[in-house]
């Protein structure tokens, strides 16, 4: 009968630990939380030192019976959730609601699930860390407040179902202000100047850019400056004045962490965040393999480490130099990682043996599962392989006072780019036709210009989404996929090939938070209270005094509000829509989809139609109204009212003033007047409303 029993999260790892500790070892699993916080209620006790008021989740007591049963059979007792502050927070629970206070109890933890990492675990068994329950209670806790403080105001000010959140109201926020800022944008016109020239001897001509004059580089901001460049030039005799040779060194990569994997899956792979969580779970819990049965893959999924361990290190040193040779393993650099807080108990995302290649398991494991693994895998094996080395050579090329360049590069070492490229870093090697000299006669042939405008920023994809988090100091490695995914299902934000874009409503519940609470929407007030967090963890400040500072502030700021709120008549606007079942007045509600019109005769008339917005401008094709609408998934854009018959769109809204030089209707863009037509590029002042 066994002695020992080992309680995980996940029923998927119960075979894979059981096989690995024998028969004196019983495994079970929790199904991960256990106890948590009611949901008909706040469930702090605010009046008596903000204790929190756990209760067992609905549909966990059948769960808590069978392992309470195999509790009473067991000497020991190993608590074996997951090894972060969640994990630590889960055993606790477990301690509590299977009452083991009088029981022999140990807690252990293992970044990776295999015979050795598991055995060493049991033999430095240690009890619960409560530096890190308490930081995922004070977690949990400061969440729970905002989440249900706010959220009633939400739902009076807009609509039922909306929800406020510590983390997702800041990444809101963060969507936001890019999208004002892309609107705002007034694109600037720029030109480039290419000099192409034929060796004799050589078919392909050399292409040289404009750099400047000798001592200072310089842009072309106009025709008119291009047009006094190419006026000088005129007759000119070119010859190389510099011709330097060096070398370029470039690192391998760091391995992952929860981040950069979530980044680099959407830009090569095309994950969402969350799909690439899912799947790395998997791969850490286990997956079949062909005659092993249950093996887990990779090390542990949630961490901000860059670390290795030394057994790992010199495993890839073996590996790598017999796949590849004596010059590939990397040497001490790889290791170094970013110098900001991490929680360094755990090592970065890796594979748990290097030598199961990507190819052997192909046709074992699902598709995607598959490209997953290999994206880690390549990842880790670059990470400990020597610098990729370039020659470089680069040519200086003048004209009286002015100066055209030309850079070559040639990769002399491939190092780790032999096993993994990014996909930003895919770079042309642009040799040179034949080695040049001072001495190398140049024949001019013609002169290449083109215009360019400058572009506004990028719409945030959730790869650079989460990299801005992070960058931040928002929210931990397990917070970004649960946070983007939350903003995304209460349809504040939408993605449309990847992108993000703010929704009306995303735009509603923004500003309310900016307007009532600016505090918790603030990118620095909530980057220092994951440092709160995290000197909670190191046992410097008490979980309390966090909770017992924030609680007082928000409380103020709620109350305020709601008297604010309540001045303010929250009643349905009235269009000049007539109902055209009951001759009603139709008013203006908002559903989860944003705005519609609706009979205010509910329920005996039940009659909807599409709410459009009128923006008081005249289509400047139809003459009919301009009005706002929406993409299927949420977009805003402006478009004419009589669609389909008639086919105006714009993303900015129409000013309805027309442009003086092309005719053609100005946006507003910021406090800008743009015309549309990037080749007239006519922007004037928005006339300030007195």
């Amino acid at each position: 009968m066994a002695k020992y029993l080992v309680i995980v999260e996940s029923p998927a790892k119960v075979k894979t630990i059981k096989k690995f500790l024998g028969t004196n070892y019983e495994v079970a699993a929790s199904n991960g939380h256990v106890r948590d916080l009611p949901k008909s209620q706040m469930g702090i006790d605010v009046e008596h030192n903000y204790e929190p008021k756990y209760i067992t989740i609905r549909g966990k007591g059948d769960i808590l019976a069978n392992l309470r049963k195999e509790v009473k059979k067991a000497e020991k007792i190993y608590l074996a959730t997951d090894p972060d502050r969640e994990g630590e927070a889960i055993s606790w629970h477990l301690l509590k609601a299977l009452k083991l206070e009088d029981k022999k109890v140990y807690r252990i933890t293992f970044n990776e699930i295999t015979k050795n990492a598991v055995k060493e675990s049991i033999k430095h068994a240690r009890e619960i860390n409560m530096d890190l329950v308490d930081a995922q209670q004070a977690r949990r806790v400061l969440d729970r407040m905002v989440g249900y403080r706010i959220s009633p105001l939400l739902w009076a000010k807009v609509k039922r179902g909306l929800s406020a959140g510590r983390v997702q109201s800041v990444a809101l926020r963060i969507i936001c202000d890019r999208e004002e800022e892309i609107n705002a944008f007034i694109p600037e016109e720029y030109w480039t100047l290419d000099a192409v020239f034929s060796i004799p001897g050589e078919k392909k001509p050399l292409v040289a850019k404009y750099y400047g004059n000798k001592q200072t580089k310089a842009s072309i901001g106009s025709e008119e400056e291009l047009k006094a460049i190419l006026a000088d030039l005129k007759g000119a005799s070119y010859r190389i004045a510099e011709v330097k040779k060096g070398e370029r060194v470039k690192k391998p990569p760091l391995p992952f962490t929860t981040s950069t994997l979530q980044q680099e899956a959407s830009k090569v792979l095309n994950f969402s965040t969350s799909k690439t969580m899912r799947l790395a779970q998997q791969l850490y819990e286990g997956v079949e393999i062909k005659g092993e049965g249950t093996v887990a893959l990779i090390t542990y999924l949630r961490t901000d480490s860059t670390r290795v361990s030394e057994e790992a290190e010199r495993m890839a040193g073996e590996f790598i130099a017999r796949r590849y040779g004596e010059a590939y393993p990397g040497g001490e650099t790889a290791n170094k990682g970013p110098a900001r807080k991490i929680q360094d108990a755990h090592e970065a995302i890796r594979p748990t043996d290097i030598a199961r290649e990507p190819v052997i398991l192909k046709e074992m494991l699902p598709r995607d599962l598959f490209r997953l693994y290999q994206l880690i895998w390549k990842r880790f094996t670059a990470s400990r392989m020597s610098p990729a080395r370039y020659e470089t050579t680069s040519v200086k090329i003048d004209a009286g006072m002015h100066r055209f360049t030309v850079s070559a590069s040639r990769l002399a070492f491939d190092g780790f780019m032999s096993v993994y490229v990014q996909e930003e870093e895919k770079e042309e090697t642009n040799q040179l036709i034949r080695e040049l000299d001072q001495n190398t006669k140049l024949e001019f042939k013609e002169f290449d210009s083109k215009q360019h405008f400058t572009q506004p920023p990028s719409h945030y994809t959730e790869a650079s989404l989460v990299h801005t988090l992070e960058e931040l100091g928002i929210g931990r490695p397990s917070t970004y996929a649960p946070t983007i995914t939350t903003i995304l299902a209460r349809r504040y934000i939408v993605k449309e090939n990847k992108n993000l874009y703010v929704t009306e409503l995303g735009e509603v519940v923004n500003k309310i938070m900016e307007e009532a609470f600016s505090t918790i929407v603030d990118v620095n007030f909530t980057a220092n209270m994951e440092a709160l967090l995290d000197g909670i963890e190191e046992g410097q400040i008490n979980w309390k005094t966090v909770v017992s500072n924030f609680y007082p502030d928000l409380d103020e700021a709620v109350k305020l509000a709601e008297k604010e709120l309540a001045e303010v008549e929250i009643a349905d606007e009235v269009s000049d829509e007539v109902c055209d079942q009951c001759g009603r007045q139709m008013v203006i509600k908002y559903g989860p989809h944003g705005r519609f019109l609706a009979c205010p005769g509910f329920p005996e008339c039940r009659n909807t139609k599409p709410y459009f917005e009128k923006i008081g401008v005249e289509c400047p094709k139809c003459h009919k109204d301009i009005v706002v609408k929406k993409t299927k998934k949420g977009r805003r854009y402006f478009g004419c009212i009589d669609y389909p018959e008639c086919d105006y769109m714009v993303w900015q809204k129409p000013s309805g003033e027309s442009c003086p030089d092309c005719g053609e209707m100005l946006l507003e863009k910021g406090n800008k007047l743009v015309c549309p037509d990037s080749h007239c590029g006519y922007v004037k002042n928005k006339e300030k409303i007195s």
